[in-house]
């Protein structure tokens, strides 16, 4: 097995908790459902390689590396992580539901 098929619950989610990304956005970028996403981190299902490169490649992208260590770091220098910042409000922007 190649280690991009490789990802442990908890490296997901400290992958996430650094980028300070949610399961739905996550779900949303690697085109899977929430409860996907969800049942994984939680531990009650275990996916398929498909699935877990579908969920490494948006981190990645985003400047996450994966380690044969253990946990993911982010890659990025401070100028990105304030890009990253900016991103993610323009993000929350764009699909917070607005009452009418």
């Amino acid at each position: 097995m190649d280690s991009r098929d490789q990802l442990s619950a908890e490296q997901l989610r400290a992958a996430r908790a650094l980028l300070n990304w949610s399961r739905v956005r996550l779900a949303a970028r690697a085109n899977l459902s929430e409860s996907t996403i969800c049942e994984f981190e939680n531990g009650f299902r275990k996916t398929n390689s498909r699935n877990v490169s579908a969920m490494r490649q948006p981190l990645e992208d985003a400047g996450i590396a994966f380690t044969d260590e253990g946990f993911p770091s982010l890659t990025r220098s401070d100028d990105q992580d304030n890009d990253r910042h900016a991103d993610n409000r323009t993000w929350r922007r764009r699909h917070i539901k607005r009452a009418p």
